[in-house]
C-alpha cells in the first residue's frame, strides 16, 4: 500500500506575487477557481490574501517574521565572553523552570 502525504510542500510566496496575483482577481475579473488553477495555489488562500488586501492594502499581503530563538545570535556568537555565556545558560535555565512551573 503507498502512503500519500495529504499536501504537499509549503511555498512562500513573496508580495509581489501575491500582489500579482490580487490585482489579476480585481482587474481581469477571474473568478477564484480559475485564478486559483491558473496560479497553481487554492482558492481558500487566494481569498485570505484578497481579504487582507481589502483590509490592509499592500502592507496586509506582506511576509510576516516568524519570531526565532532570542538567544540563537548569542549562543552562535564565537566572540562571546564567559560572563555573557553564563548568563546566556542562566536565562535559558530560568525559562525552563517556568515552563516545567506551568506543567505543575
Amino acid at each position: 500500500m503507498i502512503s500519500r502525504r495529504k499536501g504537499g510542500q509549503n511555498r512562500t510566496w513573496t508580495k509581489e506575487e501575491k500582489l500579482h496575483i490580487v490585482r489579476r482577481y480585481f482587474d481581469e475579473s477571474i473568478v477564484r477557481p480559475i485564478l486559483a488553477k491558473d496560479e497553481g495555489i487554492s482558492i481558500g488562500m487566494i481569498s485570505t490574501w484578497i481579504h487582507k488586501y481589502l483590509d490592509d492594502g499592500e502592507a496586509g499581503l506582506e511576509n510576516k517574521k516568524k519570531p526565532g530563538n532570542k538567544f540563537d545570535a548569542l549562543y552562535k556568537s564565537k566572540s562571546m565572553n564567559e560572563l555573557d555565556r553564563l548568563r546566556l545558560i542562566a536565562a535559558k535555565q530560568e525559562i525552563k523552570i517556568e515552563i516545567l512551573k506551568k506543567d505543575i
